[in-house]
């Protein structure tokens, strides 16, 4: 596969990187916006509409088998430098059942992590992206535990798009993990070949954190990406003043949108929206929202305006459901922004491109005309921030050479 960027990551040799739970290639996008030097060797994902739209973007179709099925021979066959992983979220989602370890979608992630210990070709690098929730769950435990006992080091967050400038609610836990690298003394080496131990030479590329002090750390700030950033982010903690000094350095949804509407004309909407790529959008009618439906919910629904700086996280329900799954767009301004006037502002759902835009996917990224208006929905939902993603991943790459002689 081809190189995913030429910039950072040190030396000549491009980064061979594995892609787990590889979904519509938001981890990929996200190398490639970080300006990571990086190879995708191989994507692994086990959703057949997930791959055809990661195929029509990249021209390579992620391995469809059971990630169960690999052995630690099979991982140190691909040579891989970094491992990036996004495993499904539903075992530790606040409304799911929170079964943890004993949710069957948790086991393939599971899996991969009682191999690390037996690899003789273990990667440098992981990057770990979940839910809020997955830093308390036994999974997390057994992550912990095998990163410590296999010479790893860790630094954790929980970051959310708002501070990013993009005006999304869409707070993830990401695990930062680097190898604690060793150089093995001559004499010591020779022993260890002597003994038939010669894997545990240290074969991997040196790394170590730019910020050391944020090890074994769980940082709700971006602060270690950039420097002046020195707050902490908890968004039902933050003051009202806090609170809007992170909005309005946010850029407006308007700015995400297909069109921009200023004079309320609908009529003029329908007929701009959907002359694009995708074949499906081919009309604004089938994104507004009934009225019977805003009768019934209006109450429980998300309301945003074209120049709200906050917009709630978009699950893979939306468009099927219309509470708590995302928010929803009024195209006509009312006198007064309020739940009573909700059946005049004509509430309208959110296009797939437009979605797209706030996640961060570029301009070129495509769906193929076969995938559906729901299927579109559901993938981009399982999907990430790319303006979160891809500064993490440029400061885990940019790491410095550090050498512990044991």
């Amino acid at each position: 596969m081809a190189d995913a960027a030429e910039s950072h990551g040190g030396g000549n040799e491009p980064q061979r990187v594995l892609e787990f739970y590889s979904g519509i290639g938001g981890m990929r996008y996200s190398l490639i916006r970080a300006g990571v030097k990086a190879q995708v060797v191989e994507a692994f994902e086990i959703n057949d509409r997930a791959n055809d739209v990661y195929e029509h973007n990249f021209g390579h179709r992620p391995y469809q088998g059971n990630i169960q099925c690999l052995t630690a021979a099979d991982l140190d066959g691909y040579g891989a430098d970094a491992w990036l992983l996004s495993p499904p979220c539903q075992p530790y989602t606040r409304q799911g059942l929170q079964k943890d370890t004993g949710d069957a979608r948790a086991f393939s992630f599971l899996q991969i992590l009682e191999l690390m210990p037996f690899l003789l070709k273990p990667p440098s690098l992981l990057f770990v992206e979940n839910v809020v929730g997955f830093e308390t769950s036994d999974t997390h435990a057994k992550l912990i535990e095998i990163l410590d006992r296999t010479n790893f080091v860790t630094q954790e967050f929980i970051l959310s798009p708002l501070q990013f400038g993009i005006p999304y609610s869409r707070p993830r836990y990401f695990c930062l993990v680097s190898v604690v690298f060793y150089v093995i003394k001559e004499t010591a080496g020779a022993i260890l070949y002597a003994l038939g131990y010669d894997h545990l030479i240290a074969k991997r590329k040196p790394y170590s954190f730019v910020n050391e002090i944020w090890n074994r750390q769980l940082i709700q700030s971006p602060g270690p990406l950039y420097e002046h950033f020195d707050t902490a982010f908890i968004e039902d903690d933050l003051s009202q003043e806090d609170r809007h000094k992170l909005l309005q350095s946010c850029q407006p949804i308007e700015s995400f949108l297909e069109l921009k509407n200023p004079s309320n004309n609908i009529e003029a909407e329908s007929a701009t929206l959907g002359k694009g790529d995708d074949n499906v959008c081919d009309s604004l009618q089938q994104y507004y929202v009934p009225l019977s439906l805003v009768e019934r919910w209006g109450s429980a629904m998300d309301v945003v305006y074209p120049d709200s700086k906050r917009c709630c996280c978009f699950t893979k329900s939306y468009y099927r459901y219309v509470k708590g799954t995302g928010s929803l767009l009024a195209t006509v301004q009312p006198e007064k922004r309020d739940k009573a006037s909700l059946k005049e502002q004509c509430l309208r759902y959110f296009t797939p491109r437009e979605v797209a835009n706030i996640h961060s996917f570029p301009e070129d990224f495509k769906f193929p005309d076969h995938i559906s208006l729901k299927q579109r929905y559901a993938l981009l939902g399982n999907s990430l921030s790319i303006a979160v993603v891809a500064p993490l991943l440029q400061y885990l790459f940019a790491n410095p050479h550090s050498i512990l002689l044991v």
